[in-house]
């Protein structure tokens, strides 16, 4: 009876690993690309890097990959999204087409800008329209007329629990009619289309498009103008909570 016992016991404690064990392997997993001139990563703890998001990817149950392979369709294989933030080199055209191929399957892709050229196919390519400059506010501003709270939020799972979050640098992207303007600026922001530093006649006006999200196949996309956002340094409350949200977003966990 008592060698029945034990081996019953034996019998639980292997379920019960390989419980743990397929656990573990169906965590979604989200790929940080790495291979495009990349200056700020997930395993640096500086204050610019992006250590502190990738801890809260994996607190929010996701497993973290950093990539420095070209992007593909063999090396997107078996995830849930791709996160690509603040590249200096372009992305190639059949890298591209394999992200297009990805979101037609299902993936979700996350971008953040820290100089939009670099991202310029992959932004057209979704038919949508960049700034040449990074914007200035005259509302909400945290320091300088660069750096400032976005409030004009649309109802989103990305902006569950938040009324703001906070910019450094922003890009404006125009959706085109292609996507979904998910975040403004004030109706008295200004583009620097002069390059004088401070507004003049002739410097456009207005509610400018900081995030937009669109659909492509199965997939979702999201693109920030603004990569600082998510750094170490910058992740306020407000900012941590959009990142927890961005982590269930990119694995279709808010559905």
């Amino acid at each position: 009876m008592r060698r029945i016992s034990i081996i019953t016991a034996c019998l639980l404690l292997v379920l019960f690993a390989s419980t743990i064990a397929f656990a573990e392997e169906q965590k979604p997993k989200v790929i940080f690309d790495q291979a495009h001139g990349e200056r700020f990563s997930i395993e640096d703890n500086g204050i610019l890097q992006l250590s502190k998001l990738a801890t809260i990817f994996r607190k929010s149950g996701l497993e973290v990959i950093s990539s420095k392979e070209p992007i593909t369709d063999e090396s997107l294989k078996g995830a849930s999204g791709l996160f690509i933030s603040g590249l200096f080199n372009p992305l190639q055209p059949e890298e591209v087409e394999a992200i297009m191929r990805f979101l037609e399957r299902g993936g979700n892709l996350a971008v953040t800008m820290h100089i939009a050229p670099p991202l310029s196919n992959l932004i057209f390519r979704f038919g949508l329209g960049l700034s040449q400059t990074v914007l200035h506010e005259r509302q909400n501003i945290i320091d300088e007329d660069i750096n400032f709270r976005v409030t004009d939020l649309s109802p989103s799972p990305l902006f569950a629990g938040i009324k703001s979050f906070s910019a450094y640098g922003v890009w404006a992207i125009d959706p085109n009619n292609k996507a979904q303007s998910a975040a403004r600026t004030s109706s008295e922001a200004w583009m620097d289309v002069f390059n004088t530093k401070v507004f003049q006649q002739g410097d456009p006006v207005g509610h400018f498009s900081v995030i937009v999200t669109g659909k492509v196949g199965k997939g979702e996309y999201m693109i920030s103008g603004d990569d600082a956002i998510f750094q170490n340094k910058f992740l306020d409350e407000n900012n941590s909570i959009f990142a927890r949200n961005l982590a269930l977003w990119l694995t279709a966990r808010h559905i």
